[in-house]
């Protein structure tokens, strides 16, 4: 699964270690996820789209 999370984050403003905080992780898993090495749940993948603040459609996506 891919995912856009690197440049949301950035265009919303978060470091890695804020988006971390507020999403109860660490920054080693924000990482991760961005670097698609992992796959987060999905009540973590519906956080991280709340706090976004897109649908989580919009974040991840499976390759074609």
């Amino acid at each position: 699964m891919k995912n856009t999370i690197k440049q949301l984050r950035k265009e919303a403003g978060f470091r890695q270690e804020d988006m971390a905080g507020q999403l109860g992780v660490s920054r080693q898993t924000i990482i991760a996820i961005e670097n698609d090495k992992y796959n987060p749940t999905l009540a973590l993948a519906m956080k991280i789209a709340r706090l976004l603040k897109r649908p989580v459609e919009d974040i991840f996506f499976l390759e074609e």
